[in-house]
C-alpha cells in the first residue's frame, strides 16, 4: 500500500537514498531541506509523487509549514522519518559551549520541532508512524564523540518515551541505530570540528580528525540498502521499537548489552540494599 512519507534532510546522503527508494516503490514523498531546489535537483527533478519542501529542523515554523503542505498536497501523512542531523566531534574540553547547543538545536530539538508539528496530524488519522534515525553513538559512547553521543543518547530516551505517549493512538516509533554508513555524515557542512584547542588533547586531537576525514566514503555500509530496510519497516504492521542496523552495530550494542549486564550483576548486593528501612528515619 502506498504511504505518504516525509524525509527531514533530503537534500543529500541517507536522506535522499531515502527518498528516491520510496519514490521508486511507489510511495508519496515529501522531500524537505534548508534548500528546496538542492533536493528536487537530488531526487531528478519534478514527480507527480514528489513535494519538495523547505526545511530547516531547527525551526518550527518550518516544521508546522512542511507537514501542513503535505496534508494540502497528499491528504495525509503516514510516516515521517526523522533523518537530519549533523556532527559536532571532539574532546569535550574542546568543545565550545555554543557548539554543543548547536549541536542540540539539530540533534535533538531538530526532531523534536518536527514531530511535534506531524502528531496532531496523525493523532487525527488515528494512525501513524514515526522513524527517527540516531546513530550506534545513541547507545555506546566513544571516544571524541562526547556532543554527538550526548545528543543521540537524548534521542534515544526521547523516542523510547514518545511510544507510550503515542501508543494509544496507533502511532508507532522506531529508533533506528546505524554504524559506519556512507551517509555523507563526515563531508564539511555536517561535520563540524572543535572550536577550542588544549594542549594536553593535542597530540590526540590531529590524528583523530584526519582518521575521521579518511574514513568519507570508506564506511562499509550501504545507504540505499538501509533506506530500503528502513521502507520495509515502515511497511509493517507492528514495526519494530528498534532497528540496530549494519554488523558493526549489532556488535557494538551485544557488547554493550553484556556489559550492562556484567555491571547490574555486580552491583546486585550493594543496589539490592538500597531499599528504604524506616526502621533508620
Amino acid at each position: 500500500m502506498s504511504k505518504v512519507i516525509l524525509v527531514t534532510g533530503a537534500g543529500r546522503g541517507l536522506g535522499t537514498d531515502i527518498a528516491r527508494e520510496a519514490l521508486a516503490a511507489g510511495h508519496q514523498v515529501v522531500a524537505t531541506g534548508r534548500r528546496p531546489d538542492e533536493v528536487e535537483k537530488a531526487l531528478g527533478g519534478p514527480q507527480d509523487n514528489l513535494l519538495v519542501a523547505k526545511l530547516d529542523v531547527t525551526s518550527p515554523e518550518d516544521a508546522a509549514s512542511a507537514a501542513q503542505a503535505a496534508v494540502d498536497r497528499f491528504g495525509r501523512l503516514d510516516v515521517l522519518v526523522n533523518n537530519a542531523g549533523n556532527l559536532f566531534t571532539g574532546y569535550f574540553e574542546e568543545i565550545s559551549p555554543a557548539q554543543m547547543r548547536r549541536q542540540f538545536e539539530t540533534n535533538l530539538f531538530g526532531p523534536m520541532n518536527v514531530t511535534r508539528a506531524v502528531l496532531p496530524i496523525m493523532r487525527r488519522q488515528r494512525a501513524g508512524h514515526v522513524i527517527t534515525i540516531t546513530s550506534t553513538a545513541g547507545l555506546v559512547g566513544m571516544e571524541f564523540t562526547s556532543a554527538y553521543a550526548a545528543s543521540k543518547f537524548a534521542e534515544e530516551g526521547w523516542m523510547e518515551s514518545l511510544r507510550h505517549d503515542v501508543e494509544p493512538y496507533n502511532i508507532h516509533t522506531t529508533t533506528v541505530e546505524p554504524g559506519y554508513f556512507r551517509t555523507e555524515l563526515l563531508v564539511d557542512g555536517s561535520t563540524t570540528w572543535p572550536e577550542l584547542s588544549i594542549d594536553d588533547y593535542a597530540p590526540r586531537t590531529a590524528p583523530r580528525i584526519e582518521g575521521m576525514k579518511s574514513m568519507n566514503g570508506r564506511q562499509p555500509g550501504d545507504p540505499a540498502k538501509l533506506a530500503r530496510a528502513l521502507l520495509t519497516i515502515a511497511r509493517q504492521d507492528k514495526p519494530p521499537h528498534r532497528f540496530v542496523a549494519g554488523a558493526d552495530a549489532i556488535e557494538a550494542v551485544e557488547a554493550k548489552a553484556k556489559e550492562l549486564l556484567a555491571q547490574a550483576e555486580a552491583s546486585r548486593e550493594l543496589g539490592d540494599n538500597l531499599a528504604y528501612d524506616d526502621t533508620h528515619a
